[in-house]
């Protein structure tokens, strides 16, 4: 269904009339242009400016001296397709009703997403990679159909279904730029280089949101930089491997991300092969946010021209024997976060912050930048007010949650600057729901899990009101349908594991010998 259809169906002419009146009262000159880019997959330390002296990334390093790093940058929801509906939309997952098994964004959800109201408010807009979500009132989630993705809500569009390609070829709208750029990742740069053009003639000011599909697996990078890890051997991180993994929750372990991605942790020769091929995935987003720097430059419009860049999930490369993400650990759940606003004073450039930050917090900050006050429906807060004051927000708490999977890894997390707590609801004959609490303050490996320690007993008791009140909020504003429901019961720390029975879909060996099935199945075919 095209969005413009949706529009006239809906007919939401209170909202378009509000804002109508922010286009007449700001005029187009004023207002900043907007670059939104999303890589896939990167986990915070994967960056050099976060602390990490075996990669490269000049260009991200020189983004955050220029602007603002947010240390502590969590995705509420640590996969693809939650975290880019949130992205979106500025509501948990639980609001958006969007996930892998859960279903689509409906088509009034997304006319509240920033892209749909940046256009209405007379941006010029472009989209450009991994969209990774369907948009539509049915009940298929599956985004593989080029018809359940908006193109038509862009003045230009770059974008594709699926997991598109890491060959450019393969990818349909950004196809000619192929004999030249055969890597997507350089593709999309030389993508955004004539978009800025185009915009630039429109006479309005633009959002230009790019969603890299690097560093997501295959692990496929680009030729064009081989030279830049060649002869690199990496060490690994303290919390490396199965030994670091002894005092995590059964559950945890019981998932995919721990019995399988074995090339992690099958030999020290794949593990190398993987996260060097990982990081130089890494460093053609990086070539490519330098291309877009330089297109801006060259066209004048440096000046007044907003760049955030983040990742939609991170990723574990082996921290505590995981491959993957999903899991609300720190390798998993956090991502780079940088933004730059170049009418910033030069006290403001190289600021690092300390307070936590979400997904939840781009589009209303996205909104704010273009002179939008964010909706009310959204949760998150605008990252101009945590920069401007830091330590209003250094007790601030997140929701972390997976919603997806076998229903031993499905969990829900609380999380503040210096304290985590893990509630893991599943239980059966081999376990029983647990809890962690780790105080990643002192202790970002979350070596220790302080929940049976007697000593922090004041603490979690903190933290297990802080969690209840979370899951208040949750409770009265989740979607009453595509599966959620049920997580009412599923979270609620005081329910008894046969009152879950009902809610639950399948453990992970249930599933596995499920999808194998399907399989075998398919080849008789």
């Amino acid at each position: 269904m095209r969005l413009i259809q949706v529009i006239k169906r809906h007919k939401p002419s209170v909202f378009y009339s509000f804002l109508m009146g922010f286009i007449l009262s700001i005029g187009a000159q004023e207002r900043p242009n907007i670059v939104f880019l999303l890589s896939d997959d990167q986990t915070s330390i994967a960056t050099g400016c976060y602390g990490n002296d075996q990669v490269v990334t000049p260009n991200m390093d020189n983004l955050a001296k220029d602007g603002v790093m947010f240390k502590n940058h969590y995705n509420t929801t640590a996969i693809c397709m939650a975290s880019r509906a949130t992205v979106m939309t500025g509501m948990y997952e639980y609001k958006t009703g969007c996930n892998f098994l859960h279903g689509p964004l409906h088509p009034q959800k997304f006319l509240k997403s920033y892209p749909v109201i940046l256009k209405e408010a007379g941006y010029f807009t472009g989209f450009a990679g991994k969209f990774g979500f369907a948009v539509t009132e049915g009940t298929d989630w599956d985004d593989k159909n080029i018809k359940a993705i908006p193109s038509d809500a862009f003045d230009v569009w770059g974008g594709g279904p699926g997991q598109t390609d890491y060959q450019t070829a393969k990818n349909q709208s950004i196809a000619h730029y192929a004999e030249k750029y055969p890597h997507s990742t350089r593709a999309y740069g030389a993508w955004a280089n004539d978009f800025i053009k185009t915009a630039k003639q429109s006479g309005k000011p633009f959002c230009m949101s790019i969603s890299f599909k690097a560093p997501h697996l295959p692990f496929k990078p680009d030729q064009y930089f081989d030279y830049v890890y060649n002869g690199k051997t990496y060490q690994k991180p303290p919390n490396y491997g199965k030994e670091k993994a002894g005092h995590l929750s059964p559950q945890s372990k019981s998932g995919r991300q721990y019995n399988e991605y074995t090339f992690w942790r099958d030999s020290e020769e794949t593990y190398q092969d993987a996260i060097k091929k990982y990081n130089q995935l890494i460093h053609g987003v990086d070539y490519a946010l330098g291309m877009i720097r330089k297109s801006l430059e060259e066209q004048g419009l440096s000046g007044n021209t907003i760049i955030i860049f983040t990742s939609d999930n991170g990723y574990s490369c082996g921290a505590h024997n995981f491959g993957g993400k999903v899991l609300p650990y720190e390798e998993a759940s956090k991502s780079p976060l940088i933004v730059f606003d170049p009418r910033e004073p030069q006290e403001k450039r190289g600021m690092v912050i300390e307070s936590i930050t979400g997904n939840i917090d781009l589009a209303p900050t996205i909104l704010e930048y273009a002179g939008i006050k964010p909706l009310k429906n959204m949760d998150g807060e605008k990252l101009q007010c945590i920069i401007g004051k830091p330590k209003k927000y250094q007790n601030r708490a997140l929701t972390l949650t997976n919603m997806w999977g076998n229903d031993e890894i499905q969990e829900m997390a609380v999380v503040t600057k210096d304290w985590k707590y893990i509630y893991w609801q599943y239980a059966d004959d081999r376990m029983q729901p647990t809890e962690e609490l780790f105080h990643i303050g002192k202790d970002r490996y979350e070596f220790d899990n302080l929940a049976n320690d007697e000593v922090y007993n004041k603490r979690l008791n903190v933290m297990r009101k802080l969690y209840d009140k979370e899951y208040n909020y949750m409770v009265k504003h989740m979607m009453q349908g595509n599966d959620y429901p049920k997580y009412e019961v599923l979270f609620n720390r005081n329910t008894l594991a046969v009152n879950k029975k009902p809610f639950l879909i399948g453990t992970y060996s249930e599933r596995k010998a499920e999808e194998d099935r399907i399989k075998k199945d398919k080849k008789k075919l």
